[in-house]
């Protein structure tokens, strides 16, 4: 008899449920319902509500007492709150990165760079996003730092469902390769000013090109997607 590792199948729900939550298949406020998940994803109903609890350890989804769970909703604040808090930390590990690392360290950096998406591609966006974390945080890692490094990778994982978002609203693709290589050319000459910002523009423009999203949603659509939970129906699950 085949014997089935429960705790496998809930970290399975977890990582196909967060993923749907990122990429915006799950809309922020939208209610999640349980039994339409299991279905969905071919697993039982015990793995998708444990997975369910830890999302929303982690902020992924709100509990509604009685009703289940909604997508965490994204809100003005939030954008303004992560942000900012981006800001900091990245520029800190540019800094440390232009001041501490190796030659090769940076070459390696611009090695990583050239990448780039389709607009109007979905799923070229989610492939852009990965590279894209990716990047930050090799320069992060340069910087010496750790805990700069994790405070970083958490909030870029926070920024890929706002990307989702914003990457929609127009064709930006050649801009942030160029960005990205150029901040890879300023902390190869050492030229620190100039690599923080590069960075410095690159934030404030995402920032601006996310809420444009979150605003042309409010409009076109329901704003309580974006600003307070949705009407949630009874289920039973």
């Amino acid at each position: 008899m085949k014997i089935i590792n429960h705790p496998s199948l809930a970290e399975n729900a977890y990582e196909l449920i967060k993923a749907d939550i990122i990429t915006c298949k799950l809309e922020p406020g939208e209610q999640i319902v349980q039994g339409q998940l299991a279905l969905q994803y071919q697993i039982g109903l015990t793995p998708v509500r444990e997975a369910l609890q830890r999302l929303a350890q982690e902020g992924f989804v709100r509990p509604i007492p009685r009703y289940g769970y909604i997508v965490s909703p994204v809100t003005i604040s939030d954008v303004h709150q992560i942000y900012e808090a981006r800001l900091v930390v990245e520029l800190a590990t540019i800094r440390l990165a232009a001041q501490r690392g190796t030659d090769e360290q940076l070459a390696g950096i611009l090695d990583n760079s050239n990448f780039t998406y389709t607009y109007g591609d979905r799923l070229s966006y989610t492939e852009f996003l990965n590279y894209n974390a990716d990047f930050h945080k090799k320069v992060a890692l340069i910087s010496g730092n750790m805990r700069l490094t994790n405070l970083l990778s958490i909030i870029l994982e926070e920024l890929t469902r706002l990307m989702h978002l914003g990457l929609d609203i127009q064709d930006r693709a050649e801009d942030l390769r160029a960005v990205h290589i150029s901040l890879a050319k300023a902390l190869i000459e050492r030229n620190t000013e100039v690599a923080v910002d590069i960075s410095r523009k690159e934030i404030e423009d995402s920032r601006k090109m996310v809420l444009e999203a979150i605003s042309k949603h409010m409009s076109r659509q329901n704003p309580s997607l974006f600003s307070q939970p949705m009407e949630i129906k009874k289920s039973e699950f």
